[in-house]
């Protein structure tokens, strides 16, 4: 693997890691480059839009937990993986993706979010 993909899955787990502990200003002054295309609905367009939405996160659930599973590179893209457990237990499996621009910065992301089921029909976990 590339020098630059093994350095864009680092920062995609450093970046989202460090934003979802408390710390997304720095997050953003780190990692993200002059703009940042946001697609989950949830969360206002832009680098503003972003930090404001993990400061709130932070802010009401200050002890949320996340443990990265999958970090996967494919040219300017890097996918990830994860298990997130929120207070009361509520887990979550999510799937991340980044896009880098040709400095090494993230410019765009999408994702997706499922709740963990109680059982499942065919006895495979999410994980």
């Amino acid at each position: 693997m590339g020098s630059q993909l093994k350095q864009n899955k680092a920062n995609a787990v450093a970046f989202y890691q460090m934003a979802y502990l408390g710390e997304p200003a720095k997050a953003v002054k780190m990692y993200v480059g002059d703009e940042y295309i946001q697609h989950n609905p949830l969360v206002k367009n832009g680098l503003q839009g972003f930090i404001d939405y993990f400061d709130e996160m932070q802010r009401d659930y200050p002890n949320k937990q996340i443990k990265f599973l999958r970090c996967i590179a494919e040219g300017d893209m890097v996918a990830l993986h994860t298990h997130q457990i929120w207070p009361g237990n509520d887990q979550y499996v999510t799937m991340d993706f980044f896009r880098f621009d040709e400095n090494g910065k993230i410019v765009e992301h999408w994702d997706s979010i499922q709740e963990v089921p109680e059982g499942s029909a065919n006895g495979n976990s999410m994980f």
